[in-house]
C-alpha cells in the first residue's frame, strides 16, 4: 500500500511510504511500534511504510519496577528501556506533542532543539495516529502540594525519593533541634493504589535496614504514615487482600489512615482531615492519574474522565486512521458480563492491547479486517517490600512470600528484552548474596552546584 507523493521532501516521481505516528513512548508506545516493525518487516525494508514516534524521553520506563528501583534493589538504568536501541526500524523523535488535527492529520510538536532554532513548533503528516501519550499525576488544589510534595511516577522521582529519605535520615542524624529530627524522620503517603502502596513497603523496608548503620537514629524512631480518602487500599487485589496489607502495614508501626485526606502540607506540616498534624519534611503523592493534557488538544472525541472513546478493536470511536490504548484509552471490556465495562487502565492490559493494537494497524495497511481485543482480567499482584507481598491471581489469594515471589517472576516476564531481563535476574540475585547499598546521591540532582560554587557562583537552594 502505497501512497502518491505528496510535500514531504519526495520527488513527484518517487513513492510516499505510509507514515505511521506513534505518540507516545510508554508502554502502549514502544510495544506498539516493537509489534510494528516486526509485522510490517517487508513494507519497512522495501520503504513503504514509516513508523515514526514522539515522544518526551528517549526510553520506556518499566513502572512496576520504581519501588526497587527506589529501594536499592534494581540499579535505574536497568528500569528504562533504551527506544532507539529497541525500535531500531523506528524514527525516533525526542519531543513533545502539542496537538492534533486529525482531519488535516497533521501533529503540531516541539523538540529539544525547537527553543534553539526559535523557528516555534513543528508540523508532522501522517496517515495512521496512535495515541498513547499515557497519563499524568491528578493532583488537588492542597495548599503546599506544589512546594513540598514529591511525585511517583518517574525513574528520576523515584532516585530522588530514595535520596531524599537517606538524607533526612542524615539530616536527624546530625541535629540538636528535636523538632527538625521528628519532622525529618516522618514520611507521609498520599494515596493506598499501587504505587503508595508498593512506595512505601519498599522504602520503609529500606530505612529500617539504613538504621542499623547510624548510631543515634532506630528504625522506632522513624514515623511512616499512609493517607487514603477511600475506606480501603489496593481495591485490585480485593477486599480481603487489602485488609490483610492493613495489617501488615499496622504491625510494622505504619499509620494507616482510611478515609482521610490530606488538607494541607504549607510550611513542612501535614495537615489530615481527621485533625491529625504532622511536621514533616517528606510528602509523597500518589493519589491516582489524570489522562495527558494532549488528548483534549487532539480533536478526538473522549469521554467524561478526558480519556479516548475507543472500539474493541482499538480504533477511536466515529474515526478512521486513529488509534488508541492504554491508560489513555476507554475500551471496552467485551468479556465483562455488564454492558459499559471497560478494560482497566493497568500494565496487564496496556501490554496486550500494544500487541493487539500492532496486529490491527498491521491489517489496516494490508486492506484486511480487524480484530477485537479480548483479554480477561487475571489479577494482580503488590509488593510490600522484601519478602511481602499480596496477590490475588486466577481467584487464589496469596501472600506473605509466596505472593513476593509471584510478584517478581511476573515482572520479570514482563520486563522487554532478554538484557533486561538478564541484568534485573543479576542484581536480584546479587542483592541476595550481598548487603544492600545504602548511600545517597543528592548532588545527582546539582551536578553543577560544586564547579559554579568555585567558580565564585552560589550553592543551589537544597529543595530538601
Amino acid at each position: 500500500m502505497v501512497k502518491a507523493a505528496i510535500s514531504r521532501g519526495t520527488t513527484p516521481a518517487s513513492p510516499d511510504p505510509v507514515r505511521v505516528l506513534v505518540v507516545g513512548g510508554g508502554y502502549v508506545g514502544m510495544y506498539t511500534a516493537l509489534r510494528l516493525q516486526r509485522k510490517l518487516k517487508p513494507e519497512l525494508k522495501r520503504g513503504e511504510v514509516e513508523i515514526v514516534m514522539i515522544t518526551p524521553d528517549p526510553y520506556m520506563t518499566y513502572q512496576p519496577f520504581l519501588p526497587e528501583a527506589a529501594a536499592g534493589s534494581i540499579s535505574p538504568r536497568h528500569v528504562v528501556v533504551p527506544l532507539r536501541r529497541v525500535l531500531d526500524k523506528c524514527r525516533i523523535v525526542i519531543g513533545e506533542v502539542r496537538s492534533v488535527d486529525h482531519a488535516k492529520r497533521t501533529a503540531t510538536f516541539t523538540t529539544l532543539a525547537t527553543e534553539e532554532e526559535g523557528a516555534g513548533p513543528v508540523d508532522m503528516t501522517y496517515d495512521e495516529i496512535v495515541m498513547a501519550p499515557g497519563s499524568i499525576a491528578r493532583t488537588l488544589p492542597v495548599p503546599g502540594l506544589a512546594e513540598y510534595a514529591i511525585g511517583f511516577k518517574t525513574v528520576e522521582e523515584a532516585i530522588g525519593l530514595r535520596n531524599h529519605v537517606i538524607e533526612q535520615m542524615d539530616i536527624a542524624s546530625s541535629t540538636r533541634d528535636p523538632g527538625v529530627r521528628d519532622a525529618a524522620l516522618t514520611f507521609v503517603f498520599v494515596g493506598g493504589g499501587y504505587a503508595g502502596v508498593e512506595a512505601l513497603g519498599e522504602l520503609e523496608d529500606m530505612a529500617r535496614y539504613a538504621a542499623r548503620y547510624y548510631h543515634n537514629v532506630k528504625a522506632d524512631d522513624m514515623k511512616w504514615i499512609l493517607v487514603e480518602a477511600s475506606d480501603r487500599i489496593l481495591p485490585e487485589v480485593g477486599a480481603e487482600m487489602g485488609k490483610y496489607t492493613v495489617r501488615e502495614l499496622r504491625r510494622r508501626n505504619i499509620d494507616v489512615r482510611l478515609e482521610t485526606r490530606l488538607d494541607s502540607c504549607e510550611d513542612r506540616v501535614a495537615v489530615l482531615s481527621d485533625g491529625a498534624r504532622f511536621p514533616t519534611r517528606t510528602v509523597v503523592w500518589t493519589a491516582g492519574v489524570k489522562p495527558h493534557p494532549v488528548l483534549a488538544a487532539s480533536g478526538l472525541p473522549l469521554n467524561e474522565r478526558g480519556r479516548l472513546k475507543c472500539t474493541a478493536q482499538l480504533t477511536v470511536e466515529g474515526t478512521t486512521h486513529a488509534w488508541g490504548a492504554g491508560d489513555a484509552a476507554a475500551v471496552p471490556d467485551v468479556t465483562a458480563g455488564e454492558p459499559g465495562k471497560e478494560c482497566a487502565p493497568n500494565a496487564q492490559h496496556a501490554v496486550r492491547q500494544a500487541k493487539a493494537l500492532g496486529d490491527n494497524i498491521t491489517a489496516a495497511v494490508r486492506e484486511q479486517p480487524l480484530q477485537e481485543y479480548t483479554h480477561k482480567y487475571v489479577g494482580s499482584v503488590a509488593s510490600l517490600g522484601l519478602h511481602k507481598g499480596v496477590a490475588h491471581v486466577y481467584g487464589r489469594k496469596l501472600k506473605g512470600y509466596p505472593a513476593w515471589f509471584m510478584h517478581r517472576v511476573y515482572h520479570l516476564s514482563r520486563v522487554p528484552t532478554i538484557n533486561r531481563k538478564s541484568r534485573v535476574l543479576a542484581e536480584w540475585i546479587l542483592s541476595g548474596l550481598f548487603k544492600r547499598e545504602i548511600v545517597s546521591l543528592g548532588s545527582l540532582e546539582h551536578p553543577r552546584a560544586e564547579f559554579e560554587l568555585a567558580a565564585g557562583g552560589k550553592r543551589p537552594k537544597e529543595s530538601s
